[in-house]
C-alpha cells in the first residue's frame, strides 16, 4: 500500500510515478552547501478580490514528512495537525502578501512573486 493510500487518499501520479512529499531537493541543496532550504507557495491568486498571500517554510534536516501533502488533498483535521507539527518543529516559517493595489499596479504574477519574496525575506534565518 502506498503512502497516500494509507492516508485514505488516491496518490498523485505523474507519468506513471507516484509523487511523494520528501526531502530529496532539500538534501541535494544542502549537499551543495546551502545551509537553509525553504519551500514557498501562494494562496489567493485565483480570487477576484483581496490580497495574494504566500508562505515560506524551512522544515530543516530530519523533519518527518509523513502526512505532508497538497493542502487541498487534506482534511481540516489533517491540516490542523500538520500546522501544529510544522510550527513546533520547523526551522522557520513566514508569511508575505501583496495588497490589491499592488496587484492592480504590477499584475497578478508579479504580485505573487512579490508576496513570495516577502515571505522568504521574513524567515527568521537567512
Amino acid at each position: 500500500m502506498t503512502g497516500a493510500a494509507k492516508r485514505g487518499r488516491r496518490p498523485t501520479v505523474y507519468r506513471g510515478v507516484e509523487l511523494r512529499c520528501g526531502m530529496r531537493f532539500e538534501d541535494e541543496a544542502r549537499a551543495t552547501g546551502r545551509a537553509l532550504v525553504a519551500g514557498v507557495d501562494e494562496v489567493g491568486r485565483g480570487a477576484l478580490c483581496g490580497p495574494v498571500v504566500a508562505a515560506a517554510v524551512a522544515l530543516g534536516e530530519g523533519f518527518d514528512t509523513e502526512g505532508l501533502d497538497d493542502s487541498k488533498r487534506l482534511t481540516r483535521r489533517q491540516r490542523e495537525t500538520l500546522d501544529g507539527r510544522i510550527r513546533e518543529r520547523a526551522r522557520g516559517f513566514a508569511v508575505g502578501q501583496a495588497e490589491p493595489a499592488e496587484i492592480d499596479r504590477v499584475n497578478i504574477l508579479e504580485a505573487t512573486l512579490l508576496a513570495m519574496r516577502r515571505a522568504v525575506l521574513a524567515l527568521p534565518e537567512k
